[in-house]
């Protein structure tokens, strides 16, 4: 788990669960599907993005 969770740093299992559990509490059950999707979007449009300045700096005389 160590590695997959290395991007967070010092937060430990603990911490994770504590966070989820405050996200579930918050948002309730059924609204973290459409919290995720759209998420997974943004991340999505996100990579888009980069990608397409990364080519046009590629292609740049």
């Amino acid at each position: 788990m160590e590695t997959f969770f290395g991007f967070l740093g010092g937060v430990g299992m603990q911490e994770i669960l504590v966070i989820g559990l405050f996200v579930l509490i918050f948002f309730g059950a059924k609204k973290i599907p459409d919290f995720m999707k759209g998420l997974g979007k943004g991340v999505k449009e996100f990579k888009e993005g980069v990608k397409e300045v990364k080519q046009d700096i590629e292609s740049t005389p």
